[in-house]
């Protein structure tokens, strides 16, 4: 599992952590990592050339010493102390004592890398006018963050004005919220993390990892049979939009149910495609709403008097009653969301995170947050990012195949957060496999899907 934890989290590890160890062997141990990854990014490093963005305290620190040690291997180090008096100075030294200097932005000479050692993880709020004078001076120059890109929000993965966007972000001890969570983890890069020792209590926001998802796959028992291992409904797609029907049995098909039934208005176009697919009749699941038109507040209706736990998609969000007694996977995209919430799709997209988070609480429901990271946050505020997706996944009817995935695996006995986490995770894997860096369609991730499971399985 990746782990995200909280600002106040990682303060009480690393002071725990620093009473068991000599003084300044955390910052030691950053710098050396840190120092590493810059020197990787170079490829060569001897003769390079390092520009540090030093503001007040450890994270500068950290810069600092990371400079020094760029210094002893041949790299032309040179910091910028964006506050001169409060620079960490025993840093300040390290880097001199190497052969260091310390210039005016006007004076540094031309990077090939730039290191953003700006703020750290307790700082609120964006960049300082002269800090983002500094960062644009650099546009264009790879830059590498130091723990998180200065001017985000670490627990809040929002970005309220200018802020520094990295190539790579090499952060200690975990990953923080802000490296999982859209929009601030579009301007983290690739993230590296650095072992510093900590230990932490559980995280604020997880990320599955193959492994985790494996461990939570359902597998058929040697005595199983199709009904032991679950029946998924389909109430999905209309006369006005059949494909919805079929791509979300397709994405119910992927073989982690022993049945899928379809009760619906594409019934025809259902059996054609999906021979396997039978008749209406008992379920351990429902998936209902894609492409659902008109019918779909009728069909979602159906779906909960049976009791059993509910995927929600697309038309049928809308006619949500205002109490919810079967446990339900709620499967919006942005707009959707902002529905449901009576706000603006914008403020949504600025802070996915908090409007999963009350959604989840306000509908007593699981909510998948369809997105670049997708989000699924269930009531009590535990949330899991989901980083597999690829931005070709960006397709009509790919949300439908996801509602069929999570379907099957709430009627094979997965709790609805684990089925809409896990889910997620498949979804985006096929479709990697399936557009394998290019272009895709719906269909093409649905049938990666038994591929990816397969996999996932040995």
């Amino acid at each position: 599992m990746r782990s995200a934890h909280t600002v106040q989290q990682v303060r009480d590890a690393e002071a725990a952590r620093m009473a068991e160890v000599p003084d300044g062997a955390l910052m030691a141990q950053a710098a050396a990592g840190l120092a590493a990854s810059v020197a990787e990014l170079l490829g060569e490093a001897y003769g390079r050339r390092v520009l540090l963005l030093v503001g007040a305290g450890n994270n500068g620190g950290d810069a600092l010493y990371a400079g020094a040690l760029l210094r002893g291997r041949g790299c032309a180090v040179e910091a910028v102390l964006l506050a001169p008096d409060k620079a960490h100075p025993g840093g300040v030294a390290a880097l001199r004592a190497a052969g260091g200097r310390v210039v005016d932005v006007a004076d540094a000479a031309p990077p090939d890398v730039v290191v953003d050692g700006i703020v750290g993880i307790g700082a609120i709020g964006p960049l300082r006018p002269d800090a983002a004078a500094a960062v644009a001076a650099f546009e264009g120059v790879p830059m590498v963050a130091v723990d998180v890109p200065s001017g985000v929000g670490v627990d809040t993965g929002e970005v309220d004005g200018p802020h520094v966007v990295a190539d790579v972000t090499v952060t200690f001890g975990t990953h923080k919220v802000a490296h999982l969570v859209d929009p601030a983890a579009l301007a983290c890069g690739a993230v590296e993390l650095v072992d510093i020792g900590l230990d932490l209590p559980a995280a604020a926001v997880e990320a599955l990892q193959p492994a985790d998802v494996a461990a939570l796959l359902p597998r058929p028992e040697p005595s199983g049979h199709k009904y032991s291992r679950g029946v998924v409904g389909l109430r999905t797609g209309s006369a006005q939009y059949p494909g919805a029907a079929v791509l979300s049995v397709a994405g119910a098909s992927c073989g982690l149910a022993g049945m899928v039934r379809y009760d619906g208005a594409a019934a025809a176009d259902v059996r054609r495609a999906h021979p396997e697919a039978v008749g209406p009749g008992r379920v351990q699941a429902w998936v209902t709403g894609c492409g659902g038109g008109e019918d779909a507040g009728a069909a979602l209706e159906a779906c909960l008097a049976d009791g059993v736990p509910v995927v929600v998609d697309a038309d049928a969000l809308a006619a949500l009653p205002s109490e919810l007694e079967a446990p339900v996977v709620l499967t919006p995209h942005a707009g959707e969301l902002a529905s449901l919430l009576g706000v603006d799709r914008e403020e949504v997209e600025a802070a996915p995170l908090r409007h999963a988070r009350d959604a989840a609480w306000r509908f007593d429901a699981v909510v998948l947050l369809k997105g670049r990271h997708t989000l699924v946050a269930e009531p009590s505020g535990r949330v899991r990012a989901n980083v597999t997706g690829v931005p070709w996944l960006a397709t009509a009817g790919a949300g439908d195949v996801l509602a069929g995935v999570v379907g099957a695996l709430l009627a094979a006995g997965l709790e609805p957060f684990d089925a809409a986490s896990v889910g997620a995770w498949l979804h985006g894997a096929a479709a990697r496999l399936a557009g394998a860096g290019g272009p895709l369609v719906a269909g093409d991730v649905a049938a990666a899907l038994p591929v990816v499971i397969g996999d996932l399985l040995r």
